[in-house]
C-alpha cells in the first residue's frame, strides 16, 4: 500500500500522449507562466531587472501577461538603447516532427516580434530565426523540460 503513490505517479508519466500522426502536440499542461526569473528556468538578462526570455504553453504561439510583461520592460529598455539590433528565436519542445516545430517556433519568434514592434520597437533593428527543437536548453523528456524548452529568446546582435 505504501508504493501506491509511486506507481501512480509512475503511470501517469508513462501515459504521457505522443503527438498525433499529424505531428499537432496534445496538450499535456499549462507552464506558460513560468517567469524567467524562477528558480531553475534557464533565462538570462539583457539588462538588470530585463529578462530575455519569454515562454508558451503547449502547442501555441500566443503570449499570456506575464510574457507581455516581460516584453513591455525589453521595449522599453530597446527604446532607451536604440543603437542596439536584436534576433528573437523561436523554440519548441523535442516533441513533433522536425517542421511543424519549426514552423511553430517561427509563430512564436514572430508573436514576440509583433509584440515589441506594437510598443514602438523599430521594426528594422528585429530579426527572427526559428530554432525549431534543434536547440533545447533543458534536455530531458519531461514536463519541466519541455515547458523550459517552449520559448522566445532576445538576443542582442
Amino acid at each position: 500500500m505504501r508504493y501506491l503513490p509511486i506507481f501512480a505517479l509512475l503511470f501517469v508519466f508513462a501515459c504521457e500522449t505522443p503527438p498525433s500522426e499529424d505531428g499537432r502536440l496534445a496538450t499535456d499542461g499549462d507552464y506558460s507562466g513560468m517567469g524567467s526569473q524562477n528558480a531553475g528556468v534557464p533565462a538570462g538578462e539583457l539588462a538588470p531587472g530585463v529578462f530575455d526570455t519569454v515562454y508558451f504553453a503547449t502547442d501555441s504561439s500566443t503570449l499570456n501577461s506575464e510574457a507581455q510583461g516581460v516584453l513591455r520592460a525589453q521595449a522599453e529598455w530597446l527604446k532607451a538603447n536604440p543603437s542596439l539590433n536584436i534576433l528573437v528565436e523561436g523554440h519548441c519542445d523535442e516533441r513533433a516532427s522536425r517542421e511543424y516545430n519549426l514552423a511553430l517556433g517561427d509563430r512564436r519568434a514572430n508573436a514576440v516580434t509583433t509584440y515589441l514592434k506594437g510598443l514602438g520597437v523599430d521594426a528594422g533593428r528585429v530579426e527572427t530565426i526559428s530554432y525549431g527543437k534543434e536547440r533545447p536548453v533543458a534536455n530531458g523528456s519531461d514536463a519541466e523540460s519541455w515547458a523550459i524548452n517552449r520559448r522566445g529568446v532576445t538576443v542582442v546582435q
